[in-house]
């Protein structure tokens, strides 16, 4: 019995060997585990790699177009951002004339602005096939972006977008090359724009112009930009048919037309009527009558009576008087300018003093009375065009007397 209650409290006491192994057990888990080191060459290269500049992330993925061997372009990608911020700030003109960049929009005017010389920076596009359509040459060495259509119909100003959209450096019109056929229909007509700002109407002016074989165009100060993009969008493409000289004032005029040139005025008086020496008063205060676009000549003024002060003591400027006619009689000497006023202004004195040293007319185009006057686009329209058939009718007689010469 005494034995049994012996070998019992033996098996309940614990052993000394368990508390050895449940101390090693705890002794292991508090081990911080051991750390293999790498060959003394590889950690050599990694501490020049953590001591190396981070290297630049990987180029934007470019594809391959099938326009041609070497095209490349860049797909753009979702949130790209650069479209609509290149879009917004080129229709501003202080962008267009401190950065020298300007926009176009749609396959003819791009088109046609390439083949002319202009320089292609950036071109967004949205299917690969209008590449094709385009001068491979001058894509080659401008940037290609392919972006969503949803994103140029969200940026477009046309109701109908093509999906083409070029940044192209604002072209300087001695560089451009112009089409052989606009150059061979040239005639010794030229044009000047005095204070047309509406941008449909200019837009319209030079396609009328690149139409009736202008020579060249001059647009003083005062009228709109021609690189806007309604102007462009109503041009249809007459800014790479004809040299557009911009932003000249008076005095600089004359020299950009040719020598013994005649220029006329557009107009809608009466020819019938007097001509009256027409004086327009100019207060001292600047709080007169006078339109604000009147106003005086500063250099070469033709014969006219000087400034003068009238019984008010206000100072009056003279405004020569010019000899009218109807617009369909014979006015086209060579070579031969005529100047469209805008249609809020109408002519300024500048434009009435050149004509008058030139020994030029007022262009008469007859409306029914009760109507102010045309608009200045349809005038310029129907004056050009009929230059236009008068000197091609007096080219023809002068090749059938070359022809037919008359023996005396």
């Amino acid at each position: 019995m005494a034995a049994l209650r012996r070998l019992g409290r033996s098996l309940l006491r614990p052993g000394p060997a368990a508390a050895p192994a449940g101390r090693r057990g705890v002794r292991a888990l508090r081990r911080s585990p051991v750390r293999v080191l790498p060959p003394q060459k590889e950690r050599g290269a990694a501490a020049e790699q953590r001591q190396s500049p981070r290297e630049p992330p990987p180029p934007p993925a470019v594809e391959r177009s099938s326009a041609g061997p070497g095209l490349w372009y860049e797909k753009a990608a979702a949130g790209d951002r650069r479209l609509g911020k290149v879009v917004t700030i080129a229709k501003s003109k202080k962008f267009r004339d401190h950065h020298g960049k300007v926009l176009l929009e749609g396959h003819r005017l791009i088109k046609d602005a390439l083949e002319a010389g202009a320089v292609l920076q950036t071109l967004f596009f949205s299917t690969v096939g209008h590449l094709k359509e385009l001068p491979e040459a001058q894509l080659k060495r401008a940037n290609l972006v392919k972006v969503k259509f949803e994103d140029i119909k969200s940026w477009s100003d046309l109701v109908t977008p093509q999906g083409l959209i070029g940044i192209f450096s604002k072209p300087d019109h001695a560089k451009l090359s112009y089409p052989a056929a606009q150059l061979t229909s040239s005639l010794p007509l030229l044009l000047i724009c005095d204070n047309i700002r509406d941008p449909g109407n200019l837009g319209t002016i030079l396609r009328s112009a690149a139409g009736a074989g202008c020579e060249k165009v001059l647009l003083t100060k005062g009228c709109v930009d021609p690189w806007e993009p309604k102007v462009l969008r109503a041009g249809m493409g007459a800014h790479f048919r004809l040299p557009i000289v911009a932003n000249l004032d008076w005095e600089s005029v004359p020299s950009n037309l040719p020598a013994s040139v005649q220029v006329c005025v557009a107009d809608n008086k009466d020819p019938g009527a007097q001509a009256e020496t027409v004086s327009v008063l100019r207060r001292a205060s600047g709080a007169g009558s006078a339109p604000s676009n009147l106003k005086p000549h500063v250099k070469s003024k033709p014969k006219a009576a000087p400034e003068r002060e009238d019984e008010e003591g206000a100072a009056s400027v003279c405004i020569p008087e010019l000899a009218g006619q109807y617009y369909y009689e014979n006015w086209t000497q060579t070579p031969v300018a005529v100047v469209i006023g805008g249609e809020t202004h109408g002519l300024s004195p500048d434009a009435l003093h050149l004509a008058a040293s030139t020994g030029g007319k007022r262009l008469i185009i007859p409306v029914v009375p009760g109507v102010d006057s045309l608009n200045s686009a349809i005038a310029a329209g129907i004056v050009l065009f009929e230059g236009k058939r008068q000197l091609l009718g007096r080219h023809k007689q002068e090749d059938e007397r070359q022809k037919f010469p008359v023996v005396g």
